[in-house]
């Protein structure tokens, strides 16, 4: 194995097939902190501010992780370089981003991260912290105040856990100090994501000085946001190939489709880069994009994954290779993801499902289903839920969404199709588990059981007793032949 590993010395040694900065580092400011720093941040939002970087700007990026400090291990030793490679099934392209400045590991040094965020110069704190991450109920967009980390947080406020602890203390010493807040821009994938931070931060900010409340009230901004990037995590045959390839070894690479988008509504407080020029989309009102995004390419990529993992397929694209879960990828984007969507004017919805069905079966990427699947019980009420409650509502078809609640709910029961134990990552795992146990053998008891477990499913669902009916017939049908006969089954006119 090479022991050069890539940093400011060795980035000149790379090969020129490879696209490097072409700008000089030290000039950059910082006026961002990104809290979350992920593959997915790395390989979109750091990737187009870059291309502004490219471009003349100085908008430098110091981050964050809330949790482990994984990603900062792998950066500070390169300098906090990485590659960036864009993988598709016609060959690969390569390039090294260098906006990422600095990178805390807020448990390490809560105090160090609160001085990087109340520096005169930070004008925007960007997020991707996942659903969960927001300490919110999913089911009402409301804070959670019996969640662990907010009540740490009140009772600590010079060492907090939760993303918005650290924002609320940053504001308030901010405040304090004289200084303007900031704009906050989460880029998670929750509807009206802007909305539902403000939402927290402002009831959060509540439990404190009513002073500071307002304050937090007029100088902040929190604007909308739709993300869309597929990023797979990155394995170690990914680094061995990539060094191949860059002839020094890169351990901090994140791999992406060629795809991507990002709408961001334009609401800042005091400035912001100019993504435009690296292709964001600047708009007033971000929603239809992101039901569009949410309803299908989240919804049918999570319906893919639950499907495919419990029927043993390891990657997205291995399940687009079976006919049937094609065909049933198709049928739930056109019939019943469609349905719950009002695209604008100038929108090409047929088209954007045909180039859905493209990106799935990217086989370059790799994306496991095990990965897509974590995090259900946060996920499933905005790719799911909305969709279900408007065909409801519209008489419409339910019956590939009953398919995928009953894939999940075989899926939190901890058991695959072959009735091996799988591993079930989701904060709700034990008491989803506990509804599995407890209507284990009777279908339509355990479809009550779920449609009635308002965390995830509101109050309003359980009273459907068509909902119920198809979801326990559904439950059935899995227990009986399995998932992928199942589909097979339900998809047989489509594949013939």
């Amino acid at each position: 194995m090479n022991e050069k590993v890539l940093n400011s010395h060795t980035l000149a040694d790379i090969s020129a097939s490879v696209t490097t900065p072409d700008y000089d580092r030290s000039r950059i400011k910082t006026g961002i902190v990104h809290l979350g720093i992920g593959a997915f941040h790395r390989a979109h939002q750091a990737w187009y501010t870059e291309q502004v970087l490219e471009d003349g700007s100085d908008w430098g990026i110091v981050a964050a992780s809330l949790r482990s400090p994984t990603v900062r291990d792998q950066l500070a030793p390169q300098n906090y370089l990485y590659s960036l490679v864009e993988k598709s099934n016609d060959g690969e392209k390569v390039r090294v981003i260098g906006c990422v400045q600095d990178v805390y590991v807020a448990p390490e040094s809560p105090r160090a991260l609160l001085d990087a965020m109340t520096q005169e110069g930070i004008r925007v704190v960007s997020l991707t912290i996942t659903e969960k991450g927001y300490c919110h109920h999913p089911s009402s967009g409301e804070l959670n105040l019996q969640h662990p980390d907010i009540q740490h947080d009140l009772a600590n406020p010079q060492a907090p856990k939760s993303a918005l602890g650290f924002i609320v203390y940053a504001l308030r010493e901010r405040m304090q100090k004289g200084l303007p807040g900031f704009t906050l821009l989460s880029c998670d994938n929750l509807p009206s994501n802007g909305n539902v931070l403000q939402r927290v931060l402002f009831q959060f900010a509540d439990q404190l000085e009513p002073e500071f409340a307002a304050w937090v009230r007029e100088n902040t901004r929190c604007p909308c946001t739709m993300v869309d990037r597929i990023v797979p995590a990155t394995t170690d045959s990914d680094r061995d190939a990539l060094e191949k390839l860059l002839g020094v070894r890169d351990n901090a690479a994140v791999m992406a489709e060629p795809f991507s988008q990002w709408v961001v509504e334009d609401n800042f407080l005091r400035g912001r880069p100019a993504w435009e020029k690296a292709g964001a989309t600047f708009v007033d009102d971000v929603e239809v994009y992101e039901l569009i995004k949410l309803r299908l390419l989240n919804g049918c990529h999570s319906l893919l994954a639950y499907s495919g993992y419990l029927a043993g397929f390891e990657t997205v694209a291995d399940v687009m290779q079976e006919p049937a879960f094609a065909a049933l990828a198709e049928r739930f984007l056109a019939d019943e993801a469609s349905a719950a969507v009002e695209a604008p004017a100038d929108f090409d919805l047929a088209a954007y499902r045909g180039q859905l069905l493209e990106r799935f079966a990217n086989r370059a990427l790799k994306h496991r289903t095990w990965q897509i699947a974590m995090d259900g019980s946060q996920k499933i009420p905005q790719r799911w839920l909305g969709t279900l409650r408007h065909q409801l509502q519209n008489g419409g078809s339910i019956e590939l969404l009953c398919l995928a609640l009953a894939c999940w709910i075989r899926y939190v029961s901890a058991e695959d199709d072959a009735g091996k134990p799988i591993e079930v990552s989701d904060p709700l795992a034990q008491e989803l588990k506990a509804l599995c146990d407890a209507n284990a053998g009777n279908p339509r008891e355990l479809a009550a059981a779920f449609l009635g477990f308002a965390p995830v499913f509101g109050e309003d669902l359980q009273k459907n007793e068509a909902l119920q009916q198809a979801l326990a017939a559904q439950l059935e049908l899995l227990a009986k032949q399995g998932v992928l006969n199942t589909v097979r089954m339900q998809m047989k006119e489509s594949i013939t």
